[in-house]
């Protein structure tokens, strides 16, 4: 099947945009320019040019032009979360493990009214610093009740290991990350610091790939002065 003129002019231009021929940012051919240089129509450079905005790889402004974006959409990249001390001081405590039945965590879990959840919080310190606080949030399922203690969920990420086989890591997940500042008065409490040190409230939710089954979703706040990212791009994209 012939490939259609737009979609040969898209992937044309696709590639002058990734191998470098223009920079984030630069103004891109103007329609006029592009229907000289194919020999086509404006219905069909149009279309090209719009399927290359839907993309991610131009900005069409109206009265200004076509930009190459700045920001390529749903590039692939590596994602580090980046200790600025070292981890081998680093000491989770539990500080609770409660059932749960709240809508408001039941919707996030995607349970039902009828079901429950737990919610086990935790602190990381390194030294004398309380860094981190966690607030996770588990359907019961996946929660033994006749723990021995409260350190049996020190690493919650073990324990679906060991007692379910199912490695947190390889599982999907969604996760954002927002600066808070002033931090909430009990989670500064939590940490040990004043409410006007910043923070960076971490929100995330862990899905069993292959069913989309939502194992865990969790609220983490961690000080702003530990708080340090890297982010890496894939190669380009051919």
């Amino acid at each position: 099947m012939a490939i259609p003129k737009y979609q040969q002019i898209k992937d044309d231009l696709k590639q002058q945009i990734i191998s470098g021929n223009f920079e984030n940012g630069d103004r891109f051919y103007t329609e006029a320019e592009l229907i000289k240089m194919f020999n086509v129509s404006s219905i069909t450079v149009v279309r090209a040019l719009n399927e290359l905005a839907n993309d991610g790889y131009i900005i069409r402004q109206q009265g200004k032009g076509t930009f190459v974006s700045r920001a390529r959409k749903h590039k692939r990249v590596e994602f580090s979360d980046i200790e600025t001390f070292p981890i081998q001081k680093d000491k989770v405590t539990v500080l609770s493990i409660e059932r749960g039945n709240e809508l408001r965590i039941l919707e996030k879990l995607e349970l039902t009214p009828s079901q429950f959840y737990y919610k086990i919080d935790r602190i990381r310190r390194t030294g004398d610093k309380v860094y981190i606080y966690h607030q996770t949030y588990i359907p019961e399922q996946y929660i033994n009740p006749n723990y021995p203690d409260l350190d049996y969920y020190s690493s919650i990420y073990n324990r679906f290991k060991t007692d379910y086989h199912i490695h947190m890591n390889d599982e999907y997940f969604e996760e954002t990350n927002e600066i808070v500042f002033p931090t909430p008065k009990d989670i500064a409490k939590t940490l040990e610091i004043d409410p006007n040190f910043p923070t960076v409230h971490q929100v995330k939710i862990t899905k069993l790939e292959n069913t989309g089954q939502i194992l865990e979703y969790s609220e983490t706040y961690k000080r702003g002065d530990f708080f340090k990212i890297k982010f890496i791009s894939s190669s380009r994209d051919h």
